[in-house]
């Protein structure tokens, strides 16, 4: 029986982040393809791709736009607009982090490390690529299995423990509440006998 339900957890495991992400895909396939710029296109393979384009051009557009000294004063303007609504400035400022941390390419945001918090555990963290005033790591401490939220600490250099992990290793284990983690040896039990 145990052996039953082991075979269905891992089925559930494989099939079911394929199925979510197969749906996401054909609904944002679908959205694109039912925007009314695009009505008088017959072909919705065409439909997507006319829609990706204009989306790609002006993302372009806005960028080059922001460089001058009105897009600029705009994008300003836009923002301290946005910060004057209590609840989408929230959902505003979380956005324009996530596409800026993405885009910004830094590798010191994605670098998985290990903190040592209270009575000795150990706690996945992520650099954030910043410091503060007195010199500590600014780091993202991500709760499990929702790596949305979490704790932004400040730590000593000294005390911040590189990894040999990947990303996608460390994300794994978080997502999965530590379930997920590659089967690594068992280290040897700590002693408990008095020296």
């Amino acid at each position: 029986m145990d052996e039953w339900k082991r075979d269905v957890a891992s089925g559930l495991v494989v099939l079911v982040p394929l199925l979510i992400s197969l749906y996401a895909i054909a609904w944002l396939f679908s959205f694109l393809a039912g925007l009314p710029l695009t009505d008088a296109i017959e072909n919705p393979l065409a439909r997507v791709a006319v829609t990706l384009a204009v989306f790609v051009l002006a993302v372009a557009l806005v960028g080059m736009a922001t460089r001058t000294a009105g897009g600029a004063l705009a994008s300003g303007w836009l923002d301290t607009a946005i910060n004057r609504v209590p609840l989408l400035r929230v959902v505003y400022n979380a956005s324009q982090l996530a596409v800026e941390t993405v885009v910004s390419g830094d590798t010191e945001l994605k670098e998985p490390v290990k903190v040592t918090t209270w009575m000795g555990a150990r706690m996945t963290a992520f650099k954030t690529g910043r410091r503060s005033e007195d010199g500590r790591m600014v780091l993202f401490v991500p709760t499990a299995p929702n790596v949305t939220t979490g704790y932004v600490v400040e730590i000593d250099p000294a005390d911040v423990e590189p990894t040999d992990e990947t990303v996608e290793e460390a994300m794994t284990r978080l997502l999965s509440a530590g379930f997920g983690d590659q089967p690594r040896p068992e280290a040897a039990p700590l002693s408990t006998a008095d020296d």
